[in-house]
């Protein structure tokens, strides 16, 4: 009896350490870039919700192949923990992400356009400048890009009621997981 009653403490005091370490800043931000790289369904949602109400101006296929390249991104997104500071209820994790250079791949196509505006890569049947045929130019370089980029994004989480929260990211980290900051 003694060894069971020694064995179910054990367990308990276990179970408890395990989930006091789950619960770090660190932790955290792993869960969250986690979500990403596994395409939580939180995430696609919010990725939803961030084509349906930018000013993107997407034909449906062009949402559909926007959105496929997103969910590369978050695939292939690599990331390391470098630093955790904590100060109170107050910690920041600094986090380095690699992930594809879109923002490389839509300057460049910016590029290849303005020098090559009386292409008729770019031209609708009026011979006047067409924007779905400028997209479709832009996502076709976007799905060919290769080249990564790191960036290093500093996550800031609040503690309450003994739990780590991370805070709202902000608009540039967002930027940068997607690998659309412009430095």
């Amino acid at each position: 009896m003694k060894k069971f009653v020694l064995v179910v403490f054990s367990l308990l005091f276990f179970m408890c350490g395990c989930d006091s370490m789950m619960n770090t800043p660190t932790k955290r931000v792993e869960e969250f870039l986690n979500k990403y790289q596994r395409q939580d369904s939180e995430i696609l949602t919010q990725l939803d919700n961030v084509i349906n109400e930018g000013n993107y101006n997407f034909t449906s296929t062009q949402s559909d192949s926007y959105k496929e390249l997103m969910k590369k991104q978050y695939k292939d997104l690599t990331y390391t923990i470098k630093q955790e500071t904590i100060d109170g209820n107050d910690a920041i994790v600094q986090v380095e992400i690699e992930v594809y250079d879109f923002n490389k791949t839509l300057n460049d196509a910016e590029s290849y356009y303005l020098a090559n505006t009386d292409s008729a890569d770019f031209k609708g049947e009026n011979g006047e400048f067409d924007s779905t045929k400028y997209m479709d130019y832009k996502i076709k370089k976007l799905e060919e890009t290769k080249d990564r980029i790191t960036y290093t994004l500093n996550l800031t989480l609040s503690k309450i009621n003994k739990e780590w929260v991370l805070n709202n990211i902000t608009e540039a980290d967002r930027q940068k997981i997607h690998g659309l900051y412009n430095s």
